[in-house]
């Protein structure tokens, strides 16, 4: 339980990524990475050494995600990004680097606005680096529908950043 303890405190920063992109909550996504964390712990004998701690802790906080939404039967909280329109638009700042932020701002929209399963798919294969075959088992879906699910995001994102 130790050695995966110590693993955990470096796969922490990771884990939060996944569940901001899971909830769109910092609060929420540090309550599921801790929930996450206790269960990993309290059923490390569960855990094959020599396997991908990642993906087995990833799939955790998964099942944490959607047995909270079952719970509470709540919608996703949005962060609002035009909350943050005036620090982008601080003249202070060249253009070009204005520009860079507001392109930034459209895609992390565009992310935002996917459905829950294609943003999923994109974090944990797209942010996390994770092979398909390990998103699948994580999500619980076939290879086939997390390269779908992939397809499917990276087009939304492309035509809601390239809308004329």
């Amino acid at each position: 339980m130790a050695a995966i303890g110590h693993e955990l405190v470096s796969l922490l920063p990771r884990l939060r990524r996944f569940a901001l992109a899971l909830t769109r909550s910092p609060s929420l996504a540090d309550d599921m990475v801790q929930s996450a964390c206790e269960k990993a712990l309290l059923n490390a004998e569960q855990w094959t050494p020599g396997t991908r701690l990642d993906a087995w802790v990833f799939r955790i906080l998964h099942n944490a995600w959607i047995d909270h939404l079952r719970q509470h039967k709540a919608d996703v909280i949005l962060d609002d990004v035009r909350n943050h329109e005036d620090r982008l638009m601080d003249h202070s700042h060249g253009e070009h680097e204005v520009i860079s932020k507001l392109t930034l701002t459209d895609v992390q929209r565009a992310i935002a606005e996917l459905p829950t399963e294609q943003r999923e798919v994109l974090v944990l294969v797209c942010v996390e680096d994770l092979a398909y075959r390990e998103a699948a088992e994580i999500l619980g879906v076939p290879v086939g529908t997390v390269m779908s699910r992939l397809a499917r995001a990276r087009k939304r994102i492309f035509e809601a950043t390239h809308a004329a």
